[in-house]
């Protein structure tokens, strides 16, 4: 037997290599002799620079809310990978959630740091996010000037995307014109709208059914202002919502592109040479639900599969789930209905226990 495990994180609760090892043990305890590949990957949002490999570079950069928080930047050759969410996550916020308050400041002071490092190829990390300012707080850092109606300069975060009249990028840094800027998106969704930033992913940023409304107006009040200003629509950007629709602000205000995460990563992993002559893949994520087929991690393995059985095993998985969509089969660890509190708690051995199972099912087949 040779096995591929190749999981995201389940967040909160077990990283995408304690799910490997723990998986991996399942598997191993009903055929000792097997060969199990660990893939541990993620698909742009918090862990895709261990991810890839990369090294850190520890640094003190502003938080969501402007306080002082530990971040870093990971190298990766002659990349610079900066994970967003460590200075502008949602677990930095836990507890005080505020979208139209929280900036991205921390990130344009993250890739500041890069230039002045001397990277020019800078792969950006869009996922987990706090924030709803569409990279505003970043570009300001970077030099973007931002104007009101009364012409006065200030820097947007969520609640006040919908003030800006003028965006003005002739003070940017000049090393950005000579440097790559790559963004790894793990979903779709347009800027606004229904499937927008706010309405998907502001609620569970602290946003109640008022605040996305506002939200959304001060989304759509950006994409005006730089179809008016910088002569750029990214109304319909497929990724434009990404992180709090930072996914349309690296395009329109960095020069930026936007890349599918779990390619990446899955290419610096060399995933197709490892997968030669695998009787299985095993992936998995926190929760399986609608999402996880809009360029997450399990849609991501599933396209690159080649007719290898791909088999999931998640936190907890949507019921609404009807088509798997090359996916072979999805197993829920939890066995027993439970609090999130509670669960996370028996989490290690309830994805043991349901690795061993599975590992029993494939056993029946191989006889």
């Amino acid at each position: 037997m040779k096995i591929l495990i190749v999981p995201d994180s389940f967040k909160g609760t077990l990283s995408a290599k304690e799910v490997c090892d723990v998986v991996g043990e399942g598997i191993l305890s009903e055929f000792p002799d097997a060969e199990i590949i660990k893939i541990p990957v993620a698909d742009g949002g918090e862990g895709s620079s261990d991810a890839l490999g990369a090294a850190r570079i520890p640094l003190t950069v502003s938080g969501p809310f402007g306080e002082r928080c530990d971040a870093f930047i990971g190298v990766l050759g002659s990349t610079a990978v900066i994970e967003m969410a460590s200075c502008a996550g949602l677990p930095l916020v836990k507890g005080k959630e505020d979208p139209e308050r929280a900036s991205t400041y921390g990130v344009g002071e993250l890739i500041l740091k890069a230039l002045d490092l001397g990277y020019r190829d800078i792969l950006l990390c869009l996922g987990g996010s706090a924030t709803n300012d569409c990279g505003c707080g970043m570009a300001a850092c970077l030099g973007a000037v931002f104007k009101n109606r009364d012409g006065e300069n200030f820097i947007p975060v969520g609640g006040t995307l919908k003030d800006i009249c003028e965006i003005d990028l002739s003070a940017l840094d000049e090393r950005l014109k000579e440097s790559r800027i790559r963004a790894m998106c793990d979903v779709r969704n347009p800027l606004y709208g229904k499937k927008g930033a706010a309405y998907v992913f502001a609620p569970q940023k602290g946003a109640d059914e008022e605040c996305v409304k506002r939200l959304d107006t001060g989304l759509m009040n950006f994409a005006k202002a730089c179809d008016r200003s910088l002569g750029k629509d990214i109304s319909s950007l497929e990724g434009g919502g990404a992180a709090g629709g930072m996914g349309a602000g690296v395009v329109a205000l960095l020069g930026g592109v936007l890349v599918r995460g779990i390619d990446a990563v899955l290419d610096a992993a060399g995933f197709e040479e490892k997968l030669a002559g695998a009787d299985a893949i095993i992936s998995g994520e926190g929760r399986f639900d609608s999402q996880s087929f809009g360029g997450k991690v399990i849609s991501g393995i599933a396209s690159r599969s080649g007719g290898i059985p791909l088999i999931a095993i998640c936190g907890s998985v949507d019921r609404d789930i009807e088509e798997l969509e090359g996916i072979c089969a999805v197993f829920s660890i939890q066995s027993t209905p439970l609090p999130f509190e509670d669960a996370v708690k028996h989490s290690r051995r309830d994805l043991y226990f349901t690795s061993k199972n599975i590992a029993r099912l494939i056993s029946r087949f191989k006889k």
